[in-house]
């Protein structure tokens, strides 16, 4: 399992992550905007279309995926960086989404560490991850990579189901 940044050659992979999860019904954190793209080519044009959607809100993230041996796309992951207020308060400096198919066995955690070790090597101390009060799957995976719960702050913005973000930070 390693993390690997996306280009063309992993097309059909993007694509059929981008399926399963809107088969699913998911949200597609840490994905740079999959959901809102029709092709592979359009979504890996990050800077452009991010900064155009968002404006001056917009943060460089360093977007990865996370692929098994077979080059198979199990999880994307980025790393925003700097932190923005909103992101300081709703979002975090990691959003990540694993395929539905590959749930329950491990993923996360193994993606998640991988990139707190990219985050080290960035010369990050910290990072902030943040998670829907209602995710167990979520909670357990930032607990298992070191997460300290700071505090939850109200969903003033709409990203959850319960209504509470639950911020914790992890010592890179």
């Amino acid at each position: 399992m390693k993390l690997v940044r996306p280009d063309m050659s992993y097309e059909k992979q993007i694509l059929s992550f981008r399926k399963e999860m809107m088969e699913h019904g998911d949200h597609f954190d840490g994905c740079a905007g999959l959901e809102h793209t029709e092709s592979v080519q359009e979504w890996l044009n990050f800077v452009e279309r991010l900064t155009k959607a968002y404006g001056k809100a917009y943060v460089p993230s360093d977007v990865f995926l996370y692929v098994d041996d077979a080059d198979r796309v199990i999880g994307i992951i980025d790393y925003r960086h700097p932190l923005s207020d909103f992101l300081l308060h709703y979002g975090g400096s990691i959003g990540y989404s694993i395929r539905p198919s590959f749930r329950r066995q491990g993923h996360a955690v193994k993606m998640l560490k991988l990139m707190i070790d990219y985050c080290r090597q960035a010369g990050e101390e910290k990072v902030l991850l943040c998670c829907d009060m209602d995710n167990i799957g979520s909670r357990k995976t930032i607990q298992a990579c070191g997460g300290v719960m700071e505090n939850m702050v109200k969903d003033d913005v709409g990203l959850t189901g319960s209504g509470w973000i639950e911020r914790y930070w992890i010592t890179v």
